[in-house]
């Protein structure tokens, strides 16, 4: 997703209340007063958990949302206060910072009295060390694993120095007017810990800055945090915060119903009334999300864009949201997600016209149709129920003529080969989920020439103009302009099938209290506790 930097490894997916309801609560907050605190929350994730070492990841956002960003702050972070806009950047680590007229220099005023959970102060010479692990291939420190996850969001920067214990100067290679965004990805870890360890074994005793600190892990199935009492913004209510791998959905919905788990990120949708006439607690918000099919635009009829254009019109995607999903998804009419600030209302494109299908592709050339393949992951971050949301595309394409032959792969694999520039199992499209605005660093590997990961060899020079000419800009009036425009022309040139906006549902027991819900994939669980 970013011009600048590019990804070597696994990408990242690269996610109000609904009327499905919640329980005893306002929309997208979680029921109870604000002023209890205490228990464990034990959530059930959709798919393995991170390594938990910075930016390393690897379990796509949600891995990022439940572990890395509890354990770690950049020197920004998101501010996930609010339910009823898309969350700005706020200061974390650093308090201020201010870009020189170059658009490429900027300084950050660092934030003083912030301690790392190992008590190693925080400062500047922090800062300098982590840059060093993620860009210097002369640190003791740095690996190659390390320095491909940093490019996504660092791999920009092209110096970096401390001015001060208080005060650091990063220069970016071309003007980024997103760059404060860009580092809430870039996390900070203690160097007296790093030093203690190595890199190589630093993820099994991971020290940050975060609310949360490391306590015990299963390698990607489960991880054990307890609360930061030393958090500089205060310690989190909760006590412990247990995150548990669960890919399967009804594995999720049975620990919830049983109890060894008290929250469950992505209930199965047809679970949903059942378990809310449980008793339990139903959260949706709009957030920025697209799941869709990259269709390759070099191979066979996906070359022409008429058949791609036909393809959309082809699909009923409210039939998906609301008898599928039952609401927990909205329709995608156009290339941006509808949560985002490039989101145009007057954009909206692709009505269900099964007749203008047939008819587009009569005059492509294909009157009878033709076949093609699709590769769908079985589960994983922010997916939804992939199989079965392909098996009502495969339904909706028949109908107008395009056979469609599903082929299922694990998540991993998909996104591996994604990274690789390959598609899994050698389809002529994939299906995946993924966030566009989430990070305005990502949005040229999805949509720009040249990616270094498969996006259906899409290109068209005038988008790829207007992304450069936002990312330049730090002014967020003048990239909104310029990111619209660009999405018109992606909607316009169909590379891929615009399916579905999902809402970010969650269940929670009645014991849970103070979650707010925001239209983020990210959350801020320091608000979140477990009572009665």
């Amino acid at each position: 997703m970013k011009h600048r930097p590019r990804i070597r490894i696994a990408l990242s997916a690269a996610l109000l209340l609904l009327a499905v309801g919640c329980s005893s609560s306002s929309a997208g907050q979680a029921a109870g007063s604000s002023t209890g605190r205490g228990g464990t929350l034990v959530i059930g994730a959709t798919g393995r958990l991170p390594n938990p070492d910075t930016v390393i990841g690897g379990a796509g956002f949600e891995g990022k949302r439940l572990v890395s960003f509890q354990l770690y702050e950049g020197l920004t972070r998101y501010d996930l206060s609010k339910t009823d806009a898309p969350p700005e950047i706020t200061g974390a680590l650093a308090t201020s910072w201010k870009v020189a007229q170059d658009h490429k220099t900027w300084t950050f005023t660092l934030r003083k009295g912030v301690t790392f959970q190992d008590g190693t102060r925080f400062d500047a010479d922090s800062v300098i060390f982590n840059l060093d692990r993620y860009l210097n291939k002369k640190s003791a420190y740095y690996t190659t694993v390390l320095g491909a996850a940093a490019s996504e969001y660092a791999g920009d920067i092209v110096t970096y120095r401390q001015l001060d214990s208080g005060h650091v100067q990063l220069v970016t290679k071309t003007p980024n007017g997103h760059f404060p965004e860009d580092l809430a990805h870039v996390l900070i870890a203690s160097p007296t810990a790093v030093r203690r360890t190595g890199s190589a074994n630093f993820s099994q005793h991971p020290v940050g800055t975060g609310p949360f600190t490391f306590k015990s892990q299963t390698s990607g199935e489960q991880i054990e945090l307890v609360a930061n009492k030393h958090y500089w913004r205060g310690a989190p209510k909760l006590d412990r915060l247990i995150v548990k791998a669960l890919p399967d959905p009804a594995a999720r919905t049975a620990a919830l119903r049983s109890g060894s788990v008290n929250w469950i990120e992505y209930p199965n949708p047809d679970d949903l009334a059942s378990l809310k006439a449980d008793g339990a607690q139903i959260l949706t918000n709009s957030y920025d999300h697209l799941w869709y099919w990259i269709l390759d635009t070099t191979k066979g009829p996906w070359k022409n864009a008429d058949v791609r254009r036909a393809a959309n019109y082809a699909i009923n995607r409210k039939a998906i949201a609301d008898d599928l999903l039952h609401g927990t998804a909205d329709p995608a009419y156009q290339a941006a997600p509808r949560a985002t600030f490039a989101y145009d209302p007057q954009g909206n494109t692709y009505s269900y016209d099964p007749a203008k299908a047939r008819k587009l592709l009569a005059e492509a050339g294909y009157p009878n149709g033709f076949s093609t393949s699709v590769t769908v992951p079985t589960g994983g971050s922010g997916n939804l129920l992939p199989v079965p949301i392909t098996e009502a595309l495969q339904r909706d394409l028949a109908a107008v003529g395009i056979k469609v032959t599903i082929r299922t792969t694990d998540w991993s694999t998909l996104i591996g080969a994604e990274a690789k520039g390959k598609v899994a199992l050698g389809s002529d499209a994939i299906a995946q989920s993924t966030t566009l605005f989430q990070s305005e660093a990502l949005l040229p590997l999805f949509i720009g020439s040249n990616s270094p990961f498969w996006t259906g060899h899409y290109s068209n020079p005038a988008v790829d103009r207007l992304l450069a000419e936002a990312a330049a800009s730090p002014d967020r009036t003048t990239r909104q302009t310029d990111y619209r425009q660009a999405l018109a022309k992606v909607t316009q040139d169909a590379p891929w099938l615009f399916v579905v906006n999902d809402r970010n549902p969650r269940a929670l027991s009645p014991a849970v209290h103070g979650l707010v819900q925001p239209q983020s994939w990210f959350l801020d669980l320091t608000t979140v506790w477990v009572g009665k």
